[in-house]
């Protein structure tokens, strides 16, 4: 007698239903998905008992007949395949033919549906698998679904549900995809008899409109637009991000989809991630909306049975594109961003500046320390727009982390009469003096001080530099920018060849172990063109001879930790975007240890030279660790604090 036999059809469709239905949301999902298919332009999904009692989805699409109706319920019956040739081509949502019997044999179904110009529709009633009514009955054009007592007849699936909560927020994730997928559509949801979304069909504004809806953000909320098209591939990205600082809530997460499918894509939301390096905090995750279309026959969407993943052909290109998109999107937003705080301003680039391969302010072995000195230029007595290029690059790499460390006495002590103290710690401070006859606002020898639209108001806790803006209050983290504005020019002279270096007066001989060593011979070209210089003495001593210009203030054992520290093997792997983002670690560690510190005082001389230099990069909102540089605060939220709205 033969072993093997075949399968009873409804045990066939029970087992099918252990991969399409796993919990009430992908019953939510598979009947969604067909709606839209068939056309519908509004879409009402009511929901009980967190999905397992009721789940009902009510359209407006081009409506069954008895005959298709009943074939809906076979296994494999599909309207959207006809070929094989279609299988490589798929523009439906889908096409399987298995989640309408899937979900009828373990739950008891009813469809009812009507063609539009025809004056009866029909009902058919299933109970776990099998037909127990058909007739004709008068409806509304459309089709309505209704899906009782999930799981009823296989209680060993049912009792491993959810509590009713967690079910019902994966229903709503499954329909806010749809509905940014689909801002045509409008949609409504309720559970229990409770309006839970509800969304008119986005006519204006599309999917930017209906992202802020889902997000609950207000219209004023600044999104990054991503748009990129590849013509050889004809792989084509849009969409929106939330900024990076950005408050990441249930609702704020990425979402994919792929020519019109949601799906989870561990290469997609890695390239994401890899365009906002040096944006993201960490532990925040990319957050918004990213469409990604290309031809059918370059994804496969065959790859799972509830049709959540897929494969691209060309996975590298896709990736690429979409790192890239996301960079020039951050770039548009931190001009926008600029243009809003600092105003139209005629100040040329950083990155339109020439570098230099040696800067002029190295100091040769011959030279003394304080004949150096004595040459300096002073940064703060000129505006540094006005300066050239080579003046102004000795200036953000020699002067101002060293002149700010050790900050000279301001005019507003001077003012003030206090006697200021040889060494000054963090809160060893002379309140700045404010004048009478300008209303109680800081003021300077009578000249208001300030870059672009920004009039410097004063320094909160030593750390926050605190301006006028053109609508409100716009507050700065003094540490978090020039951090940025330092990391954005080690990029840049380490991109061009080598980073600026300062000559040691005294050489430096230090004794490493045989991991260091290591590092020292197999990374000794990146750590060259990081300036830093150190050479084989014998043995297992080196001599340090320089470092990175910015960083003369910081003791080279600091330097270098950071260095064998991104280096050693908890650095991450040795792949070229590895290696990458180690580089990235190390020189956004050199640029926190070369700028101002929080809880530093600063002249206002030195609060403009850095919002001069900030108005002059191309890149400052965020630090090179993800923390935001510029919180505004616009005059009406202002005056809500205080009542006078």
């Amino acid at each position: 007698m033969s072993q093997i036999r075949i399968l009873p059809e409804n045990l066939a469709n029970q087992i099918a239903a252990g991969e399409v239905v796993e919990r009430p949301a992908s019953v939510v999902k598979e009947l969604v998905e067909n709606s839209i298919d068939a056309g519908a332009a509004n879409l009402t999904v009511q929901v009980e008992g967190g999905g397992a009692s009721l789940i009902r989805v009510i359209d407006d699409g081009r409506g069954m007949d008895q005959d298709d109706i009943l074939l809906s319920l076979e296994r494999h019956a599909t309207s959207k395949l006809v070929n094989v040739e279609q299988l490589n081509q798929i523009t439906t949502l889908g096409f399987r033919g298995e989640a309408v019997p899937s979900i009828a044999s373990v739950s008891r179904l009813s469809i009812t549906s009507r063609l539009p110009g025809v004056e009866l529709g029909n009902r058919v009633e299933v109970r776990f698998g099998k037909v127990v009514k058909v007739h004709e009955m008068g409806c509304r054009v459309g089709t309505v679904v209704e899906m009782r007592d999930l799981f009823g007849n296989v209680p060993a699936r049912k009792k491993f549900l959810k509590t009713p909560r967690t079910e019902l927020s994966h229903i709503e994730e499954v329909l806010r995809g749809y509905a940014l997928v689909r801002p045509e559509l409008a949609l409504n949801y309720s559970v229990n008899g409770r309006e839970v979304i509800s969304l008119p069909a986005a006519v204006s504004g599309g999917i930017a409109a209906r992202l802020r809806s889902i997000l609950g953000c207000d219209s004023g909320q600044k999104l990054v637009g991503v748009g990129a098209l590849s013509e050889d591939n004809g792989v084509s990205i849009s969409g929106y991000l939330l900024p990076p600082d950005h408050f990441s809530g249930q609702s704020a997460n990425l979402r994919v989809f792929v020519n019109g499918r949601p799906v989870r894509d561990r290469l997609i939301t890695h390239a994401v991630a890899e365009g906002l390096r040096n944006y993201l905090m960490k532990g925040r995750r990319p957050a918004g909306v990213l469409y990604v279309d290309l031809p059918p026959v370059a994804v496969d969407v065959n790859v799972h049975p509830a049709k959540q993943e897929i494969r691209f052909h060309k996975a590298n290109a896709v990736h690429r594109l979409i790192v890239t998109a996301v960079g020039e999107a951050m770039t548009e937003f931190q001009n926008d961003l600029k243009d809003s705080v600092f105003g139209a301003l005629s100040s040329t680039p950083l990155s339109q500046r020439p570098l230099t391969a040696v800067p002029p302010m190295a100091i040769p072995p011959s030279e003394s320390t304080a004949t150096s000195e004595k040459s300096l230029v002073d940064p703060f007595e000129q505006n540094s727009a006005d300066l050239p290029g080579d003046v102004y690059d000795r200036i953000s790499t020699e002067l101002i982390a060293p002149a700010l460390s050790e900050p000279e006495p301001s005019r507003f002590e001077a003012a003030s009469g206090a006697a200021v103290p040889e060494a000054r710690k963090p809160r060893d401070r002379v309140p700045p003096a404010y004048s009478a006859t300008a209303g109680g606002k800081l003021a300077e020898a009578a000249e208001e001080v300030g870059t672009g639209r920004l009039r410097i108001i004063g320094q909160l806790l030593d750390t926050y530099i605190l301006c006028e803006g053109e609508d409100g209050l716009v507050a700065i983290d003094q540490h978090a920018a020039q951090e940025r504005l330092i990391f954005e020019r080690l990029k840049r002279e380490f991109g061009a060849g080598r980073v600026a270096s300062q000559a040691l007066l005294f050489h430096l001989t230090m004794e490493f172990g045989l991991d260091e060593i290591s590092i020292l011979e197999d990374s000794a070209e990146e750590i060259a063109r990081m300036g830093i210089d150190i050479r084989e003495f014998g043995g297992n001593t080196y001599v340090l001879k320089a470092v990175p210009a910015v960083m003369s203030k910081v003791p080279p054992e600091e330097i270098l930790r950071g260095v064998f520290d991104q280096f050693s093997g908890a650095g991450g792997g040795r792949g070229r975007g590895d290696l990458a983002r180690r580089l990235d670690n190390i020189l956004s560690g050199m640029a926190c240890k070369a700028a101002i510190k929080a809880r530093q005082l600063l002249s206002a001389a030195e609060m403009k030279g850095l919002l001069d230099e900030m108005a002059a990069n191309n890149v400052f909102s965020h630090c090179p660790h993800g923390r935001p540089v510029v919180r505004k605060f616009p005059a009406a939220e202002v005056k809500k604090w205080f009542y006078r709205t």
